[in-house]
């Protein structure tokens, strides 16, 4: 399937963001990643858009939801990145993906059956993450 990049207006957050995704068809595409922006925009989803006066995709409707939980996590400056990158190994190595934005936002992205309850893990590894919910 190829891969495109689009630019994508959030009306709610009156943003653009520019998303590469995987074509579908000429305007149903599939997230290889995670949308900053927009929560619902998430590894896997796929969505529709139109194309809105600007010349930018819009989202019309989500067609399929991800098969992943997606979860964001505020990280603080007490850990050092090779604590976080150890996490996202794991999780990766597993099916899963990890995604930093910003420099302190991680987006993961958990395969449903992952063999690990994540919370455990991060108290395991002694993680100081903050969970940020909508």
């Amino acid at each position: 399937m190829e891969e495109v990049k689009i630019k994508v207006y959030h009306k709610e957050e009156k943003v653009t963001t520019t998303l590469y995704v995987q074509r579908i068809s000429e305007n149903k595409f599939r997230m290889t990643d995670n949308d900053f922006c927009n929560p619902k925009l998430t590894l896997g989803t796929e969505f529709e858009t139109k194309i809105n006066g600007d010349g930018i995709h819009e989202v019309k409707k989500i067609t399929k939801e991800s098969e992943f939980i997606t979860r964001r996590f505020g990280l603080t400056p007490n850990n050092k990145e090779s604590d976080y990158r150890m996490l996202g190994e794991e999780l990766t190595k597993r099916g899963g993906f990890w995604q930093v934005d910003l420099g302190s936002i991680a987006t993961v992205n958990i395969p449903k059956d992952f063999e690990f309850d994540i919370d455990q893990v991060i108290k395991d590894l002694d993680l100081k993450l903050v969970e940020i919910t909508e």
